[in-house]
């Protein structure tokens, strides 16, 4: 079965066969947006590649596998219930433990609780929809305890390897991130896709991912840790 997904993946003509197209429209949308602000705004602060700029690559990496899941679910529409909540957990779950994650480790444990908090739920809510009420509520629930975990791990990890850190979260959400992909298409594999749509919501989520992360990195409030 695991073949036949990763056969689908690279060849196929379903949703599955889009998961990497989706995944690099994603990233040159992050890209182009970061250089840009970039360019005309974050080299003028003072240390910024440094506080800054590595976290906002790696919330960049984290929406560009994020976005992928989200598509995957807008193709097939519903989904049985116990899957459902999985997807709704596991995007809520993932979307706010990475963005907490990151945020917190520019801008402090509120901050990131809050952002990590409201990326979470709005994704996990997004995906689990799909197969009504119980995957709302598990996306809901998912983000919320997500956002406050990731960023209560950034904060306790402030002074003890937080960039290697950063990259282990990274790493081990992406591998998730790609499992639910698997169980979607081993779930839906019978079903016939209900939506064909073009990359306008993958653009257009990760540009609005993008930007706020940006602001809230670099203009967000901060504690007096950062102060």
């Amino acid at each position: 079965m695991f073949r036949e997904f990763l056969k689908e993946v690279k060849h196929g003509d379903r949703v599955e066969g889009e998961l990497i197209k989706t995944i690099f429209y994603s990233l040159l949308t992050s890209f182009i947006i970061l250089g840009i602000l970039y360019f005309f705004r974050f080299s003028e602060i003072p240390d910024f590649m440094s506080k800054q700029g590595f976290f906002m690559f790696f919330a960049a990496l984290s929406y560009a596998f994020l976005v992928p899941a989200i598509r995957q679910v807008r193709a097939y529409g519903e989904m049985p219930c116990m899957s459902g909540m999985m997807v709704g957990m596991t995007t809520g779950m993932i979307a706010g433990f990475l963005a907490g994650f990151f945020v917190a480790s520019t801008n402090g444990m509120f901050v990131g609780s809050v952002f990590g908090m409201g990326v979470g739920i709005v994704l996990g809510i997004w995906n689990g929809k799909c197969c009504g009420v119980m995957g709302f509520m598990e996306g809901m629930m998912a983000g919320f305890m997500g956002g406050l975990m990731g960023a209560m791990t950034a904060f306790m990890l402030f002074n003890d390897n937080l960039i290697p850190s950063a990259v282990i979260v990274f790493l081990i959400s992406a591998i998730i991130l790609f499992s639910l992909n698997y169980m979607i298409f081993k779930e839906m594999r019978s079903e016939t896709r209900k939506k064909k749509e073009d990359h306008f919501w993958t653009i257009f989520l990760t540009f609005v991912l993008t930007v706020v992360t940006a602001w809230f990195m670099v203009f967000g409030p901060r504690s007096g840790v950062f102060g």
